[in-house]
């Protein structure tokens, strides 16, 4: 409205062409860099929306996906092309990607669900988080449910009982969705013990601090149980009942006597993510692309903070694809520099800020 969120183009064209696969955060920050330095930018997103995450992990109520459109119509308006609906390693592959541009930047995002090892688990009505959020985000986004890379059926927690197994951002969304589809009741369960409510900056710098803190969707009535291991996932004919757990002590390991049933319509696992989708890109490049175990036990495409080169000749990697699961902000600023690596390798130089 007030006139500030325009298009930039750039003032001349370098005639070099540049493919980004992904459209979230760090596809997006990359892709938009890489335009105004006069590239001709293509962004592949298999979805039907450009936006990755942000649009279809993230529920509405922490962002807006209008923000979102309005960033990818400033994008448009600066040259950068959005392919949707293109899987790249199954509708195109990363070879044809390779000899059609000049560079490809490769920004899948971290999907491959960290496994829990829960007895029960195949159980009807235990989930993995992602396929919940993306279902709700497209329903509220008013598309069809059914997701390329998370598809399942209808999970709705409509009059549930509702256990989320997991602390993090991703289980606090889920509490958040719940609630917004009428849960009876939402119980978070972490492994971690209760922070302390004051923080100790000194004591970590220049670390995160940790310290109690209650999101929105916590706020609007979960209960939360820290220092509780989930035991198992039990049911009747095979499906989901409830949810032994017990409590553990401060290595983790379980309290003898401390056991309990929490009752459970639908679970929802939310501890995190292992590395890229197995399928598409990363099955292409097999044994071509260097993948690396970090210290999380997360396999992630090998390239460095540096210039996010991967050991596959033009093929660069940045964002969650490379480092692991992380933050919005820390994917913006991989694409960013990935960008910016990229326009020195083309043009022998660059104007881009790292």
């Amino acid at each position: 409205e007030t006139g500030h969120i325009r298009p930039y183009p750039p003032e001349k064209k370098t005639g070099k062409r540049v493919a980004v696969m992904g459209s979230g955060p760090a596809g997006m920050a990359a892709a938009q860099q890489l335009g105004r330095a006069g590239h001709d930018v293509h962004v592949y997103e298999r979805e039907s929306r450009p936006g990755g995450l942000m649009r279809y992990g993230i529920p509405d109520f922490k962002i807006e996906k209008h923000y979102i459109d309005r960033r990818i119509e400033q994008m448009q308006g600066e040259g950068v092309t959005f392919h949707c609906g293109v899987n790249v390693g199954v509708d195109k592959t990363v070879s044809e990607l390779l000899e059609e541009h000049d560079a490809v930047l490769y920004c899948g995002g971290s999907e491959t669900p960290r496994p829990a090892g829960i007895p029960g688990d195949d159980l009807s009505g235990v989930y993995d988080a992602m396929p919940y959020l993306v279902q709700q985000n497209r329903r509220v986004g008013g598309e069809p449910i059914q997701s390329v890379a998370w598809p399942s059926h209808t999970i709705i927690a409509s009059g549930q009982h509702v256990v989320v197994v997991g602390g993090g951002d991703t289980a606090s969304d889920c509490v958040g969705t719940a609630f917004r589809q009428g849960a009876v009741r939402v119980t978070q369960l972490d492994i971690r013990p209760q922070p302390p409510e004051k923080e100790d900056k000194l004591a970590v710098w220049p670390y995160w601090a940790t310290k109690m803190r209650t999101s929105s969707s916590q706020a609007e009535g979960a209960e939360r149980e820290f220092q509780v291991a989930t035991l198992e996932f039990i049911g009747e004919d095979g499906q989901l009942t409830g949810v032994r757990c017990c409590e553990v002590d401060e290595k983790r390991k379980p309290i003898a006597g401390t056991e309990f049933v929490i009752r459970a319509d639908l679970a929802f696992i939310a501890i995190g993510f292992a590395g890229p989708a197995k399928a598409g890109v990363a099955a292409e490049l097999d044994g071509q692309m260097k993948i690396v175990t970090d210290s999380r036990r997360s396999r992630n495409v090998d390239a460095n903070d540096r210039d996010y080169k991967t050991s596959v000749d033009k093929l660069y990697a940045a964002g969650d694809v490379r480092r692991g699961q992380s933050l919005v902000v820390w994917a913006i600023r991989e694409g960013r520099q990935a960008a910016r690596s990229i326009d020195e390798a083309l043009m022998g130089s660059t104007v881009l800020t790292r």
